[in-house]
């Protein structure tokens, strides 16, 4: 997917989810590997109450992958 495409993706009906994947995808997405980059594609198809949820730790990313971008995005381990 291309980074504009990707870059209006991130515009999330919440703030809190704005201000993670924005700078994550300004500051990452052309060097992450083409994995990683499907990955987040479709972590960002997900609806923002499930989203919202996996990155504050209210509940636990079923999606292996999934859980994984979480962690890079939010730019440190899960406590």
């Amino acid at each position: 997917m291309k980074l504009s495409r990707v870059k209006w993706a991130c515009r999330r009906g919440m703030l809190e989810l704005d201000v993670l994947f924005q700078p994550f995808v300004e500051e990452h997405y052309e060097a992450m590997s083409v994995e990683d980059k499907i990955v987040l594609v479709k972590l960002l198809e997900c609806e923002d109450p499930e989203l919202f949820a996996w990155f504050m730790g209210h509940e636990v990313c079923p999606t292996p992958a999934f859980a994984e971008m979480i962690i890079k995005v939010r730019g440190r381990p899960a406590a």
